[in-house]
């Protein structure tokens, strides 16, 4: 511990900490823009600058470490002039389209110029057509390079983090910019579409493409029948952006709003995710028996961004993949078929929308293998979290006064483990309790397989302080008796965690059985299409833990036992991996 001083304060700090985490600690905001703890701590932006008693100049605080007796001052008229002309530095090169940005109101440039009462105008004109770059508006993350201020924090997120290097300082001095590396266009350039880019920068140069006026189009069709699915995570995030009480965000007060905005039926993906488990756990189970995993194990396939990860990076690997498809892409088959010819509706005059907490499921939703037999995708449009708000917002849909409505029935129930799918960790515990039944025939503890759970990670998301017994660091381990065979298992999230497991696995130093793997860190609690904060603050665990909450709470916590889905495979489905199971509910790679 060292002893110094901020702002007249006297405080005691740990000694290994920077300026900017103690004044954290004194409570005294110092403003940044480029900053993310352990993941872009290179001071680029300026803005962090404090003045040391003995330092002739100002330093920036996100790099320099307290040191004993310490006099620091934030808010010296030195200080104030520096952060004032750094700031109309950047918003001179900064487009600012405000009141038509999807930031706006939640964006901390425009915050720190409220905040020094700047106004600057976008002074760089001649520079639009040196960073304005071609873009493909059909990608599901779209970039706007006037909005850039080069604060690295994609490059870095994309590096350390996803471990991808889709983003690059391209050109040097006053050309220099943030753009694709190799100069590649962004569909060759192997990003995984996760979307932590997104929820990284600071402003709305990186956003996800906005499909909403799909979706309202369609709903103001008399002739379209609209059909919402609700991924699980999502009722872990939506309450974050319209401020209100969780306890009030409930799925069913969700449900009950789309509904009011004109959805004719309204259904939880986690009944396909209880659907998935039934598929992929018997898929599992025939391979353990064939001898099939002997040499590499199975990997989950619930997540898009995992998916292209392992098909442009590891493609020797892709047959080791479960066949079966995600939740929402078997919902949106489900819709088109079953659901269809069950309610006499026509599938062609069905619009089938997903809100899904990641913005790689539109990719998905598009892939040719998505498509019924009539050509059309089995997914029409994917919303995100963020763009379900927007649409809240403009439909001036008040949470606080929607009624609670149940989801529509062939596919309204749901169990604790479906809902699990959005967090770490959550759709192994989901397969190994139903797998447990389906080679046992009886339930286990429920809480048997709490091993594959995490619990935190460090504020970068960059890898778990919960680590396995045999000390490996990024990924969780354990071995479960399955009616008196050793079933060896693995979990992890982010993709550089990914990769150093698969290499792991590749090098022979370590052998499991069934893997699970989510691109974005904590699972899709923390996906690419949640919420934005301007707080810095990494909430993929906080989120997961309302949906373990969740699935402690409810009647029914193991999938096999979801009536409704009980009832599909007798009135139509036959058994898991049946011939019409494979036909609707797998995919080829």
């Amino acid at each position: 511990m060292v002893n110094i001083v901020i702002n007249g304060k006297s405080i005691e700090v740990p000694s290994d900490i920077t300026i900017l985490e103690a004044a954290r600690i004194a409570k005294i905001e110092v403003p940044h823009l480029c900053y993310l703890k352990d993941i872009n701590e290179i001071g680029a932006c300026r803005l962090c600058v404090v003045e040391v008693e003995g330092e002739d100049r100002l330093i920036p605080a996100c790099e320099n470490k307290v040191r004993e007796g310490m006099v620091i001052k934030t808010n010296s008229p030195k200080v104030r002039n520096a952060v004032r002309n750094n700031l109309e530095l950047i918003l001179s090169k900064h487009k600012a389209e405000c009141t038509s940005c999807v930031r706006s109101g939640n964006c901390q440039l425009q915050d720190l110029a409220n905040d020094y009462n700047l106004t600057c105008e976008y002074r760089d004109k001649d520079d639009n057509e040196k960073r304005l770059e071609k873009w493909n508006s059909e990608f599901p993350i779209i970039r706007d390079a006037q909005k850039c201020v080069q604060c690295m924090r994609c490059v870095s997120v994309c590096d350390k983090v996803q471990g991808m290097h889709v983003w690059d300082l391209v050109g040097t001095g006053s050309h220099s910019h943030i753009g694709v590396t190799g100069n590649r266009l962004i569909e060759f350039a192997d990003c995984t579409e996760c979307g932590q880019c997104i929820t990284h920068c600071p402003v709305g140069a990186l956003t996800e493409r906005d499909d909403t006026k799909k979706v309202m189009k369609a709903l103001a069709d008399p002739e379209v029948v609209t059909v919402v699915q609700i991924a699980p995570a999502i009722r872990s995030g939506y309450a974050e952006s319209l401020g209100i009480d969780p306890s009030v965000a409930t799925v069913a007060r969700l449900a009950g709003a789309l509904k009011m905005m004109g959805f004719d039926y309204v259904f939880d993906t986690s009944f396909t995710a209880d659907l998935t488990i039934m598929e992929e756990g018997s898929e599992l189970i025939r391979r353990l028996q064939a001898g099939d995993l002997k040499k590499y194990p199975m990997f989950t396939s619930c997540c898009p961004g995992w998916i292209r990860f392992i098909e442009s990076q590891y493609p020797e690997l892709v047959p080791q993949l479960s066949s079966a498809k995600s939740p929402q892409q078997m919902f949106g088959a489900l819709i088109k078929s079953y659901f269809a010819e069950k309610n006499g509706i026509d599938p062609k005059k069905i619009v089938s929308v997903s809100i899904m907490p990641c913005t790689a499921k539109k990719g998905e939703a598009e892939l040719p293998e998505m498509k019924g037999e009539s050509g059309a995708p089995d997914v029409d449009v994917v919303l995100t979290t963020r763009e379900l708000m927007r649409m809240f917002s403009s439909e001036r849909v008040d949470l606080n006064d929607i009624e609670e409505v149940p989801f529509d029935s062939l596919f309204g129930e749901y169990t604790g483990a479906g809902v699990i799918f959005g967090t770490t960790g959550g759709v192994m515990e989901a397969a190994l309790r139903s797998g447990y039944y389906l080679v046992t025939g009886k339930n286990p503890d429920v809480d048997a397989f709490s091993d594959v759970r995490a619990v935190s990670f460090d504020d970068a998301g960059v890898s778990f302080k919960d680590v396995s017994e045999s000390g490996k660091a990024n990924w969780r381990e354990a071995t479960f008796d399955l009616a008196g065979t050793p079933l060896r298992v693995a979990v992890t999230s982010g993709l550089v965690n990914t990769r150093k497991l698969i290499d792991a696995i590749l090098a022979g130093k370590v052998s499991y059985d069934f893997v699970e793997i989510m691109a974005c860190p904590g699972g899709c609690a923390g996906g690419g299409g949640q919420p934005i904060h301007c707080d810095d603050v990494e909430r993929g665990m906080t989120r997961g833990a309302v949906l373990r909450d969740i699935d402690a709470s409810s009647a029914v916590r193991f999938s096999h036992e979801n009536t409704d889905v009980q009832k599909l495979y007798q009135d139509w489905l036959g058994t898991p991996g049946s011939e019409i199971a494979e036909k609707y509910l797998h995919r080829e790679y």
